[in-house]
């Protein structure tokens, strides 16, 4: 569905991107990962051939998407991270109009959609909260069914009750055999919906893995509490523990070796609670945002 091989962007003597590859099957959930000015939305451009390669290549469905870049968007949904709408216009009008671009009747897929989002179509875009808005757009990537969609945060903005409704869509489409190319610097975006996961730093790509993968490799929380103040004091953590903060009696810090370490550990100890928690994918993700893969081995 998607191959992108060494792909290098420059904006004069700035770099976007540089020496990305990605290949990306029809009917994945992908989740396309990175810091604010990390390199995804010129990434996302390049795909939907709006900017060309200063070095490398993409494609979609098989062909150059700065070659073909109008056909394919033919077949594509897009949701920009920073939408914009005309404000005396409403969604009746816009879906109109996106029908009339595509070629097509989305009219009955995009009632339907306004049905399920709980979306007033014949609302102004300056009377809709910014929630509405976001719902617009969702619907109007969505409505002429595409085979690829790519969603630049498109969660922001949306309640938990509509961001879960929301997965639930994109789960179903991706079983169907469409693609979610799905963009966030927030890992917990993602994290209820992609099986992978890239991580882009400063315009290279420093993760390419699913989330299972991550989650192996990622450290997980604890909580001590301890039977007295003194011996929270006093007791020495064992190297398999790193103890961020030590509040009156209590323990809080991440596992850095195996649980059954842990168990047998605080087996022996005067504990009065611990508490074990999933693993902790947020700060693994920060730390790649930091320092990139090296910082996994730290």
């Amino acid at each position: 569905m998607i191959e992108i091989e060494r792909l290098t962007r420059r904006y004069g003597s700035r770099t976007g991107v540089e020496g990305v590859s990605l290949r990306i099957d029809a009917g994945s959930l992908f989740g396309f990962l990175g810091p604010n000015g990390s390199g995804k939305t010129t990434t996302i451009r390049v795909l939907l051939g709006f900017l060309r390669p200063t070095e490398g290549r993409a494609s979609l469905f098989g062909r150059d998407c700065w070659q073909a870049g109008r056909q394919i968007r033919q077949d594509v949904g897009y949701l920009p991270g920073d939408l914009r709408l005309y404000p005396s216009w409403t969604g009746q009008q816009y879906l109109k109009l996106f029908g009339q671009i595509r070629r097509r009747d989305i009219a009955a897929a995009g009632g339907d959609l306004a049905d399920r989002f709980s979306l007033d179509m014949a609302v102004p875009v300056r009377k809709m909260s910014r929630g509405m808005r976001q719902k617009l757009g969702l619907l109007l990537a969505l409505a002429h069914e595409p085979q690829l969609l790519i969603l630049d945060e498109p969660t922001a903005s949306l309640d938990p009750l509509m961001q879960e409704q929301l997965l639930q869509l994109l789960r179903a489409l991706a079983e169907k055999g469409h693609t979610v190319f799905f963009s966030s610097h927030t890992l917990s975006e993602v994290e209820r919906l992609c099986d992978r996961v890239a991580i882009v730093r400063e315009g290279r790509l420093v993760a390419d893995e699913t989330l299972e993968t991550l989650r192996g490799r990622a450290r997980r929380r604890f909580t001590i509490r301890w039977v007295r103040l003194t011996d929270a004091a006093d007791v020495k953590p064992p190297p398999f523990l790193a103890v961020d903060e030590r509040r009156n009696r209590t323990w809080d810090g991440s596992l850095t070796g195996e649980t059954p370490q842990l168990v047998q550990w605080a087996a022996t100890q005067p504990i009065e609670d611990l508490t074990i928690g999933h693993p902790d994918l947020d700060s693994l993700f920060r730390r790649y945002y930091a320092h990139g893969p090296e910082a996994d081995a730290s």
